[in-house]
């Protein structure tokens, strides 16, 4: 008696079956799926975003330590906080200009407008608040003088006894002497404590502007320019 069994069918020889491999990664900038980069986002998308306080005193304390390895002293300490918050500074002027509405998106080109800028726009920026006090010293014509009462670069970093002059905020006006010198007011800005009964960790930025710009706001001065 014959039975017929169905046929199978043959298995593929080794020598035609292939393997697909997934494509090597390219070396160099990984680009996300959608193509786009950082370079892609519109400037005003996080206009009105907010970074917590945590992460920034996490953040902020690591560049502090990243600052601190091979200092000579507490002067080289803050130059090189001071360094980090330049590069910041001379790039957050255009991107604010960009920001702000038509009929006030103007460059400074006196100094007080500038510093009015910089103790409302910028300190609303960075702090979500202006600044206390704006003065101009009555000794030299070419200082002036921004007070923040509660430096928030101080609020979550632990200074030794060793350290005391130490203050942190070198970081904010290297941030300030940036905004000045994107501005064409080239300027030194240091941090200094001047803490109070009331305010212990209050902090005054001196700015000292160049010879240079003082003379030109003579002459805009006497031209009537206010901007």
């Amino acid at each position: 008696m014959n039975t017929s069994q169905g046929t199978k069918p043959p298995l593929p020889s080794t020598a035609s079956a292939t393997l697909l491999k997934p494509p090597l990664p390219s070396p160099g900038l990984r680009t996300p799926s959608n193509r786009k980069t950082i370079y892609d986002r519109n400037l005003n998308r996080t206009r009105t975003a907010e970074l917590s306080r945590a992460s920034f005193a996490y953040l902020f304390s690591e560049m502090v330590t990243y600052a601190q390895k091979r200092v000579t002293g507490i002067q080289d300490l803050e130059r090189r906080l001071n360094e980090q918050g330049y590069s910041l500074g001379v790039r957050l002027l255009p991107l604010l200009l960009y920001r702000a509405p038509p009929r006030t998106a103007t460059r400074p080109t006196r100094i007080l407008p500038l510093l009015q800028f910089i103790t409302t726009t910028l300190w609303k920026h960075l702090f979500g608040r202006p600044a206390d006090a704006l003065e101009r010293s009555s000794a030299n014509e070419d200082e002036y003088m921004i007070s923040d009462n509660e430096p928030l670069v101080n609020m979550y970093v632990s200074v030794p006894k060793e350290m005391n002059q130490l203050n942190c905020a070198a970081y904010v006006a290297g941030i300030i002497e940036g905004v000045c010198d994107a501005a064409a007011m080239t300027a030194a800005v240091s941090a200094h404590n001047g803490g109070t009964e009331m305010w212990p960790g209050k902090t005054v930025f001196l700015i000292r502007f160049e010879a240079g710009v003082v003379e030109r706001e003579a002459i805009l001065e006497g031209k009537g320019v206010t901007g």
